[in-house]
């Protein structure tokens, strides 16, 4: 019997898009023969909607008039059963438009890769593959994971954050911070991606404005160390807290020239990936499309290292399903830093895990089964008592009771 297999995507973040593209890579890597692929689009206001019309990526050139010919559903638990309702019903229409056995959330950024759709689907109580809520919140948050992994002893570059309403009331104290770690510095919102926001500050005056634009996107801002000459090294994790296993390596190239930083544009509308020593199209290819060299061409003893802390990242941090782990290489000494990891990495990463022997199709399957095997493991987890304390309520009960929770 096929799986009816619910694929998330869209949502109100600034990667809408990239999170279109690569749910319907995913979409496609599919295989029919397991699965009933449901896509549901998360429009840019929250609404969910389903339609065969979202099968078409040329439908999504104009997103509004896409909505506009969608159904509008919500999701609810029946009898144990996640089931896709319309929230509009006409008198001879359908009230039910089919149910959910595993979702696979393809979300990218706030408001998705977050937790917001793991805590979401976790009401729900359906299977869901990737990250569980306390992964996926902690990994979106630079500053929760920077934390956590520098309790951890993994290394990083030279960091601080503050709350961006700090800059008007200690302008000085922070640029005191920021000239101890020395120019030139990267400044990043806490919880975006995709480079979004990311600028790059040689002194004063350009960190002051660099700062007024990161803002925008987060409430915490966080200043790090440029590390130059720089190599962006990534590796992907694919599994779970009880066996994990990391990537081949590849080297992120650059479209532009300067600042050793891979914007937005060179990550998604780049010119392309190498495939075969020829330059293939990236218009709609994802991360997939981005200039990059698998394997990475660094020596055995870094590659070996770089996959050690990458397994490492993914545990401490709680990770599961398949993840990516940005690593910064000084060019010149070869030392290593984490500089961050993709819960829901754009393409899922597919790109390498076919270098490591696994294909697309076999990475979907993979992240099925892992979110089936976690719901079977909690359904046999306590999570609640079979008591009511309100069995005794009364008003001088309720007083008397306050404070008493420690």
């Amino acid at each position: 019997m096929k799986l009816n297999a619910a694929v998330f995507f869209g949502g109100e973040s600034v990667e809408h898009e990239v999170s279109i593209i690569s749910a319907h890579q995913a979409m496609e890597a599919m295989d029919r023969n397991k699965y009933n692929v449901i896509p549901i689009y998360v429009a840019k206001n929250r609404k969910l909607y389903v339609s065969e019309l979202l099968n078409d990526m040329k439908n999504y050139k104009d997103l509004n008039g896409l909505v506009a010919r969608c159904t509008q559903v919500t999701l609810a638990n029946v009898d144990n059963r996640v089931v896709i309702l319309p929230v509009k019903t006409s008198l001879f229409g359908k009230k039910e438009l089919g149910t959910i056995d595993v979702a696979i959330p393809v979300m990218h950024g706030t408001n998705g890769e977050d937790g917001t759709i793991q805590g979401f689907l976790e009401m729900l109580k359906v299977p869901y593959a990737g990250c569980d809520l306390y992964g996926a919140a902690v990994g979106q948050d630079k500053v929760l994971m920077k934390n956590i992994l520098r309790d951890s002893g993994l290394p990083m570059a030279d960091w601080f954050y503050v709350y961006s309403d700090e800059l008007e009331e200690h302008q000085e104290e922070i640029l005191k911070k920021v000239h101890q770690i020395g120019y030139p510095v990267i400044l990043k919102p806490s919880r975006t991606g995709s480079s979004v926001g990311i600028a790059i500050a040689h002194n004063d005056e350009e960190y002051l404005s660099c700062f007024e634009d990161t803002r925008q996107y987060d409430e915490k801002v966080i200043t790090e160390k440029v590390i130059h000459p720089m190599r962006e090294i990534n590796c992907s994790v694919l599994g779970d807290k009880h066996h994990a296993k990391a990537s081949v390596l590849e080297e992120v190239t650059k479209q532009t020239e300067g600042d050793n930083m891979l914007d937005f544009r060179d990550k998604y509308m780049g010119g392309g990936a190498k495939k075969g020593g020829a330059k293939t199209s990236g218009a709609s290819k994802g991360m997939a499309s981005t200039a990059r060299r698998v394997p990475a061409p660094i020596d055995e003893e870094s590659t070996k290292l770089i996959q050690k802390y990458a397994l490492e990242t993914f545990r401490c941090l709680q990770c599961s399903g398949v993840c990516r782990i940005d690593f910064m290489m000084d060019a010149e000494t070869k030392h290593v830093y984490v500089n961050e990891i993709n819960t829901i990495p754009g393409s899922l990463a597919y790109y390498l895990w076919e270098a490591s022997g696994l294909s697309f199709p076999q990475l979907m399957d993979t992240l099925v089964q892992q979110a089936l095997d976690r719901e079977r493991r909690r359904s046999r987890m306590i999570f609640s008592y079979d008591s009511n304390l309100l069995s005794s309520y009364s008003e001088s009960g309720v007083k008397g009771a306050k404070g008493t929770k420690h």
